[in-house]
């Protein structure tokens, strides 16, 4: 299914896939970083596109910690308040320099909604997550052109 979104739109497809693979939504984008180099693409535009993508995706988590979070964590989802105050602790510890770290599976979505519970300021949000992406997508798009 995923797959057409490439074959189909290109760039625009990496985009949209990178996007939902950073939301809450598990999907990863990876072999979709992957599929486009080994079909030509040209690796600057993918770089650009998926950046950008896996960015508003994290984005979108950003904001439901910012407004959602009475809506969400207060009627819907139940957090136990031990391990919510551990998530915060950590959080305050390292800091902002640790959403660099949002690209990391499992643990770097929800890890994009923390800063926006504590309302920290989306300029400094998106300095570190785009680092963070951005090297992800270097990190891949180089790996494969080693293989390939």
């Amino acid at each position: 299914m995923f797959e057409n979104l490439i074959y189909s739109y290109g760039y625009a497809g990496i985009f949209v896939v990178c996007a939902l693979s950073s939301s809450l939504f598990p999907l990863g984008s990876e072999i979709f970083v992957v599929l486009m180099i080994t079909l030509g693409y040209n690796i600057w535009l993918i770089l650009l596109f998926a950046t950008l993508g896996n960015y508003l995706g994290s984005l979108s988590n950003y904001y439901v910690g910012k407004y959602g979070n009475k809506f969400l964590f207060s009627k819907h989802i139940k957090i136990n308040q031990k391990t919510q105050k551990k998530v915060e602790k950590v959080y305050l510890k390292y800091g902002a320099p640790i959403l660099f770290f949002s690209w990391v599976p499992i643990i770097g979505d929800p890890l994009c909604v923390i800063p926006g519970i504590f309302d920290l300021d989306i300029k400094i949000f998106s300095f570190w997550v785009i680092l963070g992406k951005l090297f992800r997508y270097i990190f891949i798009i180089l790996i494969t052109l080693a293989i390939i």
